[in-house]
């Protein structure tokens, strides 16, 4: 979906396709049919952005087959489908039946981090819609929080400032610019938007920024003024925006509260929880753990890293961090200019839900994800973008 900013430049909504897991190309082919087309129709929309979730199997048959590519492309156009994101946080493994923390492997200082990163930049260049010129992609915040001593980190540095300059010759070569946005998560070595601003200032590149996830984001209790702002005072750009909402417990010692949690701690993902108190940000690494007895201060709200859907917030009483969002969602497209121009719903949770919650068939998940998409869009032209056809 594409939006006129009032300054007269296009702001895209895509929706990551992360929420239907493949491995394999075929099954990428398969996402295109079964899921995003049918989403599509549904908003009755002849375009569609997705945010492309390519795993390491897919994302090398594409490298190394250009025809398969070219029919990649073509897939995509004869479904009504565009691609100017990708989300490449996952490496592999997205639809396991236990991610947890695999998740963050290969991390930046491995070099197939850095090998699979640029294959992801070269397809994301042949896949641009032709009116469009720039694309970005998400990627983990350097690794998980341990161990990470000044020797890792100085290998990512090294691998990051490496990318950039294959973006570079890659901008050369196409004419397309991609830039690559590390994604603050709780419990990783950058936590919060404040921790990437070192790491990044030492990279040095504008083509390598942040991607801000309105769920991580509220998940650890930032103020999206004060992280915004100081993103802008670094110069650290924000390449792209996933709109998530996390889940909020206002008030966690009540016995209704902790069960209505208990609800939604399930085995597949890690949903770190966090707490504010007058001391600092206290937290765990999963939501179970943070329900053990005393784990973590319970007489200020908490909030847990489990991507709910935007337009349904969880029943009293708990609810979501949707006013976040679209606090977040202000300061990014709501002023003169833009300060980016990719935005993607990721709501990759959707069967990990309490089990009444979950969609029953492939339909009900159509129907969840394009609600998702038309609220985004509401919040979009509320702020005074035109939708585009």
């Amino acid at each position: 979906m594409r939006f006129r900013h009032p300054d007269g430049s296009t702001v895209h909504l895509a929706y990551c396709t992360n929420v239907h897991p493949a491995e394999t190309l075929d099954g990428v082919l398969a996402q295109l049919r079964d899921h995003c087309e049918p989403v599509r129709r549904r908003l009755g929309r002849d375009r569609l952005g997705i945010g492309l979730w390519l795993a390491k199997d897919a994302a090398h048959a594409l490298v190394t087959d250009p025809a398969a590519l070219r029919g990649l492309r073509a897939e995509l156009d004869r479904r009504g489908l565009e691609v100017v994101t990708l989300n490449g946080f996952p490496y592999e493994g997205f639809g396991s039946e236990q991610v947890k923390y695999r998740v963050y492997k290969p991390d930046w200082t491995d070099p197939e981090r850095l090998a699979h990163t640029t294959d992801l930049a070269r397809l994301l260049a042949a896949l641009l819609p032709d009116d469009v010129t720039d694309g970005t992609i998400s990627t983990l915040p350097l690794a998980w929080r341990t161990p990470f001593d000044a020797t890792r980190a100085e290998s990512s540095r090294t691998a990051l400032t490496v990318l950039a300059q294959r973006l570079d010759a890659l901008a050369e070569l196409t004419g397309r610019s991609i830039r690559i946005g590390l994604e603050p998560e709780p419990g990783c070595t950058v936590e919060t938007t404040a921790d990437a601003i070192t790491p990044l200032t030492a990279v040095g590149h504008d083509r390598i920024g942040v991607c801000v996830d309105t769920c991580h984001l509220a998940t650890s209790f930032e103020d999206p003024a004060t992280a915004l702002d100081a993103l802008d005072t670094a110069g650290i750009p924000v390449v792209k925006s996933q709109l998530s909402a996390a889940l909020h417990a206002e008030h966690p010692h009540r016995p209704d509260v902790r069960e209505a949690l208990a609800a939604f701690d399930e085995p597949r993902f890690l949903h770190q929880t966090r707490t504010l108190t007058a001391a600092g940000l206290r937290g765990t690494d999963d939501l179970g753990e943070a329900l053990d007895a005393g784990a973590l201060p319970d007489t200020s709200p908490w909030r847990a890293h489990f991507h709910v859907p935007l337009h349904a917030a969880p029943a009293a009483p708990l609810t979501s961090t949707l006013p976040v969002l679209q606090d977040v969602l202000a300061r990014l497209v709501g002023g003169p200019t833009p300060r980016t121009r990719h935005l993607e719903v990721e709501t990759y949770t959707w069967q990990a839900l309490p089990p009444a919650l979950r969609p029953r068939g492939r339909p009900q998940l159509a129907e969840g994800i394009a609600a998702e998409l038309a609220l985004a869009r509401d919040l979009l032209t509320d702020l005074g973008l035109k939708e585009l056809p």
